[in-house]
């Protein structure tokens, strides 16, 4: 396989309990008891996440040589501007301990510019591409997720998170976050200005800006990213032989020229593998937030021939567009028709005996107790095994989007550890306790039909590659 990195003395823990993690995702103890560096990459840190802004504060107070780097999203992160955001709570960060110790960067993508960017309103104009990553490192750990630092996805949203204790990932993964940071814009704090801020492109960053020259922009990042890329990361801090490997996998269609991401076509390489006689009889998990996987991964998940394969998605009752307003609130609907489209390209390809699809759904969103579904990745267990051997965990949702329009990072974890192959299966199921099996007889009742209105929704959901 050639990979992007990998590390020889990885080892990878599930967080399965609430309890374990703070209200924003990261273990506060880890948070506070950071020595060196904190560096998060997020779509956005949620305006009331004081318990994640109180806890750096402790940090950056008790150990003066602690450094916090965090890199969020230009367009959600200022979204609220000129009422207080994102990143209006993420400058108290610098007023209270200086620029030296801590940078708070906004990525703004090259596709969203000049009289397009003029006209086109907030929140619509995300669907030109965001900061999508989700990179929660301290010191030489790391957490991978698909979640973003706000309340709401560690309350009542169902997603999935792995700690990797590994000091070469995280350097990797850190390296990335970087040089990212070098093509973002960096936040200064200014009461002068609505939301409290401005965002300067300093003289020590790459030149030039995406805004000023979104061309010769895309021609600095790629010189700077694709060396990363290809980069190993094999280096330990053992030698001894060990059973888990961890390849670190980037999607950063935006800024490559040509496109040498590293995701895509490592899950190429997996499921093409599936298909081959000798891996006849595995079995998988594909799992997304947002159900629109791309049609190759579709294919390449229908031709690999498994013994049995689930696909979990959202149950329109749990999806984070329900109930929203405009053309979003009929994205669940939409979603439900693409589930319908894939069963029934499982029926034409004569699967349905093996594939299963299952909606997720714990209560109705915006009500008591009502829980959204986040989740994704996938699972990979081999011939005469028990567990999954391979998994996927990050931040894509497998979609056109993905792979044409956000920056994402994602993990394969590959692993012949029992321990570890266990909990990945626990896993794998633990995250269908609230799934429950769907056919194409369900999509026929009447409260599931699809109207036109819908289907012009789907058509927008297509155009920009996926939800958020």
């Amino acid at each position: 396989m050639e990979e992007a990195a990998s590390s020889s003395n990885a080892t990878s823990r599930l967080l399965f309990d609430w309890e374990q993690l703070c209200g924003t995702g990261i273990c506060t103890a880890k948070i506070r008891n950071a020595q060196e560096r904190i560096f998060l990459s997020t779509l956005y840190v949620g305006k009331s996440e004081h318990e994640l802004i109180n806890a750096i504060k402790e940090a950056l107070g008790k150990t003066p040589s602690l450094h916090v780097s965090i890199l969020t999203d230009a367009l959600r992160g200022t979204r609220e501007t000129p009422n207080p955001s994102c990143v209006t709570l993420l400058a108290s960060l610098i007023e209270e301990f200086g620029p030296e110790r801590v940078e708070i960067c906004v990525f703004h993508t090259p596709n969203l510019t000049g009289l397009r960017k003029a006209v086109i309103p907030k929140r619509i104009n995300e669907g030109w591409g965001l900061q999508h990553m989700k990179l929660y490192g301290v010191d030489d750990e790391i957490v991978m997720s698909g979640a973003n630092l706000s309340d709401d996805y560690f309350t009542n949203r169902q997603d999935r998170y792995h700690l990797l204790s590994s000091s070469a990932v995280t350097r990797y993964f850190r390296k990335i976050h970087d040089t990212v940071c070098t093509l973002s814009y960096h936040v200064v704090p200014d009461k002068q200005r609505a939301g409290g801020f401005l965002l300067d492109w300093p003289e020590g960053n790459a030149q030039p800006s995406p805004l000023s020259d979104p061309k010769n922009f895309r021609q600095t990042a790629t010189s700077l990213l694709a060396p990363l890329l290809r980069a190993s990361a094999k280096q330990s801090s053992s030698q001894q032989p060990t059973d888990t490997a961890i390849y670190p996998l980037f999607q950063l269609t935006p800024l490559l020229r040509p496109d040498t991401s590293t995701e895509l076509p490592a899950i190429r390489l997996v499921l093409r593998a599936l298909s081959r006689p000798s891996f006849s009889g595995s079995r998988w998990t594909f799992t997304a937030g947002y159900f629109n996987m791309t049609s190759e991964i579709r294919d390449l998940l229908l031709a690999s021939n498994p013994s049995s394969a689930t696909v979990i998605a959202a149950s329109p009752w749990a999806n984070g567009f329900y109930g929203s307003k405009g053309v979003s609130g009929m994205l669940p609907a939409a979603y439900t028709l693409l589930s319908r489209r894939f069963l029934d390209a499982v029926s034409r390809v004569g699967l349905g005996q093996q594939i299963a699809l299952k909606e997720w759904r714990r209560g109705t969103v915006n009500t008591p107790g009502g829980w959204t579904y986040h989740a994704k990745g996938i699972w990979v267990t081999l011939p005469r095994e028990e567990n999954p051997s391979i998994s996927l965990v990050g931040s894509s949702n497998y979609t056109k989007r993905s792979y044409s329009l956000d920056l994402e990072a994602n993990t394969l974890i590959v692993t012949k550890n029992p321990d570890l192959m266990r909990r990945l299966g626990d896993e794998e199921k633990w995250l269908q306790e609230y799934a429950k099996v769907v056919d194409r007889d369900e999509f026929a009742k009447t409260e599931r039909r699809v109207g036109l209105h819908v289907r012009v929704a789907m058509w927008i959901v297509t155009l920009v590659g996926g939800a958020l």
